[in-house]
């Protein structure tokens, strides 16, 4: 029992163990100063960062900044460094390449094999992950123009980032906005870890469950738990980067940017969590219930603050009454036709272990219970997991052996759910 949420220690993702050469290229939008800190986060995390911005962008943010910040020169002219051929060696010995902010302008001399700057010319000697997260107004966005380059850079195995919507240049507000530098320095991180992100879940409606659920004991106190909910939302991220449109219903979570694209609703109790579920679920191709839920609440809530010294024994002495089980529920509806027979839907299983059973067997025993096509299960003994931006663990399906998931970030690691949720959904044919 505590007044405030207890949050656990939040561990840091691991450095490579050599530096990677990450390209950063900087178009001239008013969103190139994010580029700075997008710089500094991925020097940061170990890596080795070249800038490459057009000449537009110096405008914006001046050479000094990026070169204080990456410890490189700058330059945007094939012209520089001419006995080097910088314009080829820098693509050629890149590991990644961002273009952050990418204009409509560049993006259309990106699609169109242009090579009349650095940048373009790097972007076209590249063969590592290339990423280009888009900044404009969402006219621009929207531009019949606009969306036939963005198709075509994915078309040829570009991941172009989803923009994050909010307010623009001026009063304009809408899709355009560039996403924050953590973000995407994060879908970075996922590339190089070797993850491919396919735009392959357009027209897919995904509710996903984060963070933890409150129950009140009186106005100032509650029963929580440590759940930081950035699974929940790594699983948006990456959904929303496949294309998909994504509902995010959140419960408390720690000072999380909201996902590219993403609706959010937010909740606080498990009965809040259970109607937001059970009425979207019916709308939803995939149900993602990866939120910690109460699994008891108190019987009674005191309507003012309770205290101590007082005769009254109730903050010694708590009654607790069973919350419904969500995950169970929402697979009875599907099964009693309320929701769609080819709707997919995952749980999740935080397991510490007991005197008689691991963690994995009891998530074994757990994924039978509920009746879900997919079970995500977690070792959180010891502070692990909750709160941590890493995560490791299994992923239960119908097959008789868990697939292990390694220790990585939790966007390499909901990258991986998602693709099996892919499998099996293509497996029965929806």
């Amino acid at each position: 029992m505590s007044e405030t949420a207890n949050p656990a220690g939040q561990t840091p993702s691991v450095a490579p163990k050599h530096p990677r050469n990450i390209v950063v290229g900087v178009s001239g939008g008013i969103a190139a100063y994010k580029a700075a800190h997008l710089v500094r986060n991925l020097k940061e995390h170990g890596d080795d960062v070249r800038v490459v911005p057009t000449e537009a962008a110096l405008n914006f943010v001046g050479a000094a900044t990026f070169e204080a910040l990456s410890g490189h020169p700058v330059s945007t002219t094939v012209f520089d460094a001419v006995d080097e051929v910088q314009h080829v060696n820098i693509g050629q010995h890149a590991d990644a390449v961002v273009v952050a902010p990418a204009t409509a302008d560049v993006i259309a001399r990106i699609a169109a094999g242009r090579a009349d700057d650095l940048l373009t010319a790097t972007v076209l000697v590249a063969t590592c992950p290339v990423i280009v997260v888009p900044a404009m107004h969402t006219e621009m966005w929207f531009n019949p123009a606009t969306r036939d380059n963005v198709a075509t850079l994915r078309r040829r195995g570009i991941t172009v980032m989803e923009p994050a919507h909010g307010r623009l240049t001026g009063k304009d507000t809408g899709p355009g906005r560039l996403p924050e530098p953590e973000q995407i320095a994060e879908l970075v991180r996922t590339r190089l870890a070797g993850i491919d992100i396919n735009y392959d879940w357009q027209g897919l409606k995904v509710l996903i469950s984060a963070g933890g659920t409150q129950e009140d004991l009186d106005p100032v106190r509650f029963i929580g738990n440590r759940s930081s909910g950035r699974q929940g939302f790594a699983l948006a991220e990456i959904a929303s980067q496949r294309g998909a449109d994504v509902t995010i219903v959140a419960g408390n979570t720690v000072d999380l940017q909201t996902p590219s694209g993403a609706e959010i609703v937010n909740i606080v109790s498990t009965s809040e969590l259970k109607a937001e579920m059970d009425s979207r679920a019916r709308d939803a191709d995939i149900v993602i219930m990866s939120a910690a839920v109460s699994d008891y609440r108190p019987a009674s809530v005191a309507s003012s603050k309770m205290k101590k010294g007082t005769n009254d024994d109730a903050l010694s002495t708590l009654h607790m009454t069973e919350n419904p089980d969500i995950l169970k529920g929402l697979v009875a509806a599907r099964e009693q036709g309320e929701i769609s027979q080819e709707t997919t839907i995952v749980g999740f299983a935080a397991e510490t272990g007991d005197e008689k059973s691991s963690p994995l067997e009891l998530a074994q025993a757990k994924f039978q219970r509920k009746g879900c096509d997919v079970l995500m299960a977690n070792d959180v003994s010891e502070g692990k997991v909750f709160g941590n931006v890493n995560n490791e663990g299994w992923i239960l399906t119908k097959e008789l052996e868990p697939r292990t998931v390694a220790h990585g970030t939790k966007q390499v690691v909901a990258a991986q759910i998602l693709d099996v949720v892919n499998e099996i959904r293509h497996e029965a044919g929806a």
